[in-house]
């Protein structure tokens, strides 16, 4: 018998339907060893030797492995993890546990991108060795990230507040946050106007037309003032209200003719497919998913989705810097367009695409369909909404990278006024030909403006004039999609970094979202960032961060010693903080206000729940003080109105109202005697219908608020809004009212009704 392993359960199913019976499918569930979680686990003294263990997540999958390998008296194992850095590293440590107690064991190591029969059929019969050099890059960065989180975090733990941490590509994103948002805060608008008319042919008499009228009648068209005698006008020329009234009445004492016409025909070419930078990024921009979401959703398509004839991978491997695309694919999507749109949007030969990312490797595919001929629509039924957005956007992009280019005819008229003295521009574009287009176009805002047919000197007729008052906008904070181009411009992260890197700086506290799903730092975030950057400048400096990324990139090739990199970074930098540390005081910030026990003043601080008041006096004072003590205070008083008096079930003593890390919560007024506790439910009132005991209550967690069964763990019921009481009428499942949009729906997953539906 032969034993493969994968990293994935799902994976794994996937992988056995095309291994005959002579072969054994195994998930390692992920990496089977790491760095410790509670040391450094780094032997700075011996080379940077790490020290590796494993979880107790990880035994239990090992334990399947040895005895499958004992008992089924497995000759070979066949290391089939991901072809990534990561994926290597899972492979390297496989073996090396294997090896323990299987020594003469023969393994093989084999890659594909993509789960299909074909793929993995070719990958069995061109096994190789395990990439030392690749599980190296993996290892020096783990190293790198591991000595820099454990040397910086406890500096920061002592001068700002515990729990915090730093890292080589979250403090520079946080950096880039932090800028963007100071920008921000310094920017002042700057006014301007513009003025733009309503024309026609001379004699078109349809007068009293709104605006709406006037911009949908193909007989009138729209120019923008951009030339007032003796200059063309730039931007902020026209700078009040003032001015432009004047230049308004100017322009409507002029009859006005058609100057220089211009025509040509333009092209657009389709962007590329899919890498990981820019999949995340559209992803965000399209579809309004995270980086981390729109991972986790091509993972679960690229590992296998269960179609009719068992499950198959349905996109090639989703972490990749590459543009490639192999020869077999590209005549798939040809046939696919040829089929589905018509022989005129066929290219007469493949398209290929250039890399101009920073260190970018080549050896993957750009992220495609592995089966193209699979179209979303065909597959619809198999997948769940969020699958099916991120298959569909995929398939569309890829699609269209191999279609003809979109043709647009554009046209542009000066509109002069007879003596010459008064210009405006008007500019049409319609599309002459959609190419690529029609697989892509609905992901595009292309609005075709056309203009009616005008020749030179042609008089025209002034209908209305408008001018417009503007403002200057501040940078935009940045998103999911800005922010990855941002780092992918920089050259700072990989494609497996940026997810879990906007996450962390996220579940740290050190920024958040806004309506808009854009980044913004909270106080903690400010303070982070202005201590590494005073600091430690060189950490969070963006051409040190990339060129880092450049060297473990040289180390995945082999052409860089991974102990000299860490090395040459470590040194310097562990001096650094030793000699800095000492001179940076602790934070604490003069407030306006008196200790009321020794009248010092009180000092801002942070703690391990957040920020709070202390005496300066400390330790002579231990005086302490909750900055929203007096708001709390005022919520307990209404909290305690709604949930009325309540007595400890185990002393039979008043429960008082308390607070903690997360929120308030019940205990007992004989503490400490009695130190009975309680949650404080915010209850719908309405009975759990999957186990008619408990009831529906609000529940928080990390990425907001959501809706249970206060029965948890016996009953795992939940639902992500407030359930009214009331019953879908198709499907009798409990109706919930939508957190988006305040309106009422049914809580079942796959029913669409919503209150106002028969």
């Amino acid at each position: 018998m032969i034993l493969v392993i994968v990293e994935s359960p799902t994976k794994a199913k996937t992988i056995k339907r095309y291994l005959g019976k002579d072969y054994i499918v195994l998930s390692s569930f992920g990496h089977v060893r790491d760095l410790p979680s509670s040391k450094m686990g780094v032997a700075v003294e011996k080379n940077y030797q790490p020290t590796y263990s494993i979880s107790k997540k990880s035994a239990k999958a090992l334990k399947s492995i040895k005895d499958t390998i004992q008992q089924k008296k497995i000759k070979k194992v066949i290391l089939a993890t991901d072809e990534d850095r990561e994926g290597e590293a899972i492979a390297f440590h496989l073996k090396w546990i294997i090896k323990r107690y299987a020594p003469k064991m023969k393994f093989e190591r084999i890659t594909f991108h993509e789960i299909t029969n074909s793929a993995i059929t070719k990958a069995l019969k061109n096994p190789r060795d395990i990439n030392l050099s690749l599980f190296n890059a993996q290892q020096a960065r783990r190293v790198l990230d591991r000595l820099v989180g454990y040397t910086l975090s406890p500096l920061l733990w002592k001068k700002i507040k515990y729990g915090l941490s730093a890292g080589r590509v979250q403090s520079v994103a946080l950096r880039l946050i932090v800028e963007r948002e100071r920008e921000r805060e310094k920017f002042k608008p700057k006014e301007y106007w513009d003025i733009a008319a309503n024309f026609s042919k001379s004699g078109y008499e349809k007068k009293a037309q709104s605006d709406k009228a006037m911009e949908n009648d193909p007989n009138i068209f729209l120019a923008q003032l951009n030339y007032l005698d003796p200059k063309k006008l730039k931007k902020f020329d026209i700078k009040d209200k003032k001015q432009a009234k004047e230049l308004e009445n100017k322009i409507k004492k002029k009859d006005y003719l058609i100057g220089k016409v211009s025509k040509k025909q333009t092209q657009k070419n389709p962007a590329p497919p899919f890498k990981t930078s820019t999949l995340q990024r559209e992803a965000a921009s399209k579809l309004g998913f995270s980086a981390k979401q729109t991972m986790m959703v091509a993972q679960q398509l690229y590992e296998g989705i269960k179609l009719d004839k068992g499950s198959t991978g349905l996109i090639t491997y989703m972490r990749t810097d590459s543009l490639n695309i192999a020869p077999a694919a590209l005549n798939k999507a040809r046939e696919v367009i040829l089929k589905k749109y018509g022989n005129k949007y066929v290219l007469e030969k493949p398209r290929y695409y250039t890399n101009q990312t920073k260190g970018a490797q080549e050896a993957h595919e750009a992220i495609r369909p592995s089966y193209p001929n699979k179209t979303p629509e065909e597959i619809k039924k198999y997948l769940n909404p969020k699958q099916f957005k991120l298959y569909n956007l995929i398939w569309q992009k890829f699609i269209a990278s191999q279609m003809r280019e979109a043709i647009f005819d554009k046209v542009n008229y000066e509109v002069a006024s007879k003596d010459q003295k008064i210009k405006l521009l008007a500019s049409g574009s319609v599309i002459k030909f959609d190419g690529f287009l029609k697989a892509y176009g609905q992901n595009f805002k292309i609005k075709e403006t056309r203009l009616p047919e005008l020749k030179e000197k042609e008089a025209l007729s002034l209908l209305k004039v408008n001018s417009t008052q503007h403002f200057t906008q501040p940078p935009a904070r940045y998103n999911d999609a800005s922010l990855i181009k941002t780092l992918e411009q920089y050259g700072i992260g990989r494609p497996s970094t940026y997810a879990p890197t906007l996450s962390t700086i996220v579940d740290r506290g050190y920024v958040e979202k806004d309506e808009n799903k854009q980044y913004f730092p909270k106080e903690i975030g400010y303070l982070v960032n202005d201590l590494m950057v005073e600091n430690f400048s060189k950490v969070v400096d963006y051409e040190f961060s990339a060129q880092m990324e450049s060297n473990l990139d040289k180390i995945a090739q082999g052409d860089k010693e991974w102990v000299k990199i860490i090395d040459d970074f470590y040194k310097p930098f562990s001096r650094e903080v030793k000699t800095r540390g000492e001179k940076i005081k602790k934070y604490e910030k003069k407030i306006d206000k008196k200790c009321p026990k020794c009248k010092s003043s009180l000092v801002e601080k942070f703690g391990r729940f957040g920020k709070f008041y202390a005496c300066s006096g400390y330790p002579e004072c231990k005086y302490t003080e909750d900055p929203n003590q007096k708001e709390n205070e005022k919520k307990d008083r209404e909290l305690k109105k709604e949930i009325g008096e309540v007595k400890c079930e185990k002393c039979g003593a008043k429960m008082e109202i308390k607070r903690g890390r997360w929120g308030p919560f019940l205990g007992c007024s004989n503490y400490p005697e009695c130190k009975n506790i309680k949650k404080i439910e915010n209850s719908s009132n309405v009975t759990c219908p999957l186990c008619n005991v408990g009831e529906i209550v609000e529940k928080k967690s990390r990425k907001g608020i959501f809706w249970a069964c206060n029965n948890f763990p016996d009953c795992r019921n939940a639902m992500n809004g407030k359930p009214t009481g009331d019953r879908c009428v198709q499907c009798n499942s409990l109706v919930i009212i939508d957190p988006k949009t305040g309106k009422e729906k049914c809580s079942k997953k796959g029913c669409n009704w919503k209150k106002g539906d028969s």
